[in-house]
């Protein structure tokens, strides 16, 4: 048997959707078609069509996509415990990268996920609203270090939206801001500058009034007491008080993502072990970029269920 270690069950958000995600999962675990299942119930709409069949341009709108993230995080999720027949090491924390921070909280048994997806999918529509209001998005890039996008940031009207890891950055603006800051990295030395597939400047301070709407939004659903701690996405520290991961929730619209400051505190934290649940890879490279000497799984299909069994067992 694998030495019980301390993990933690990591859960991405935004960028990390593709048409067919979760498709066979469904297929191939009973628990995640029923988590699929919940979800278009919850919606009142079958999310998990959009999931499986797309059409990416429907899939990728922000009232969507986060609701589909989620809904494809716990399938895998479930769809883990349920191959090792419940015997996954149990996470000392859980995070997730912006809109994952939901999947963290539902698998923390703080909300439900039928509440997780509604809940969602009224935030993907305040941001969507705040986007429309104020035009903007996003770009992605590596190579450069903080204190330097930091202040082509400045220079140019523009926000740092996300640190990945100590060369991966996000950074919101209008697009004309976008563009003077994307001339401004290239000189700087910036490689793959690449736009995001977002609906509006995210992080920032330009979609505050959805933060805002959210606030209220959150008193509509019953929160419960996490049984692990959750680190947050603004701060990069573990909460458990309901009342400061409902700030979190409001705040991490509108602040910075502190992804490798999270990985790093948890890794603090004794964490040695990493699971990521959920469609895609970008935690998994994010991770090895800020601790190399971490373990990463990925769970995103069955086959990798299907691996992370055989390592459990080995």
């Amino acid at each position: 048997m694998v030495e019980e270690i301390k993990v933690a069950y990591v859960f991405p958000g935004q960028e990390s959707q593709a048409v067919g995600m979760g498709l066979d999962l469904y297929v191939h675990y009973s628990s995640a078609r029923e988590v699929f299942d919940e979800v278009d119930k919850a919606l009142g709409f079958p999310l998990s069509r959009l999931c499986f069949e797309g059409p990416d341009e429907d899939l990728k709108q922000t009232v969507n996509v986060q609701p589909a993230i989620i809904a494809t995080s716990i399938a895998c999720y479930r769809a883990a415990q349920e191959a090792s027949q419940n015997g996954l090491p149990a996470p000392t924390f859980v995070a997730g990268h912006d809109i994952g921070a939901y999947s963290a909280l539902v698998v923390a048994q703080a909300l439900s996920l039928s509440d997780a997806v509604r809940l969602v999918r009224e935030r993907g529509r305040l941001m969507n609203e705040a986007g429309q209001r104020t035009p903007g998005g996003m770009l992605s890039m590596t190579g450069l270090d903080v204190e330097t996008v930091r202040s082509v940031c400045l220079t140019t009207g523009t926000w740092i939206a996300y640190i990945g890891a100590p060369d991966q950055f996000a950074i919101s603006g209008t697009q004309e801001n976008l563009a003077k800051a994307r001339r401004l990295l290239q000189l700087k030395g910036a490689r793959r500058i690449l736009p995001m597939k977002v609906t509006g400047p995210f992080s920032s301070p330009l979609v505050e009034s959805a933060s805002a709407r959210l606030r209220n939004a959150l008193e509509g659903f019953t929160f419960n007491k996490p049984i692990v701690p959750i680190v947050a996405n603004v701060t990069a520290q573990p909460l458990i008080d309901l009342e400061a991961i409902k700030q979190e929730l409001v705040s991490q619209i509108t602040h910075t993502v502190l992804w490798q400051q999270s990985v790093e505190n948890m890794i603090a934290g004794g964490v040695s072990t990493f699971f990521e649940m959920g469609p895609g890879e970008v935690l998994t490279k994010l991770i090895k970029r800020v601790s190399p000497g971490a373990q990463v799984f990925n769970i995103s299909t069955s086959q990798t269920v299907a691996e992370i069994i055989k390592w459990r067992s080995g």
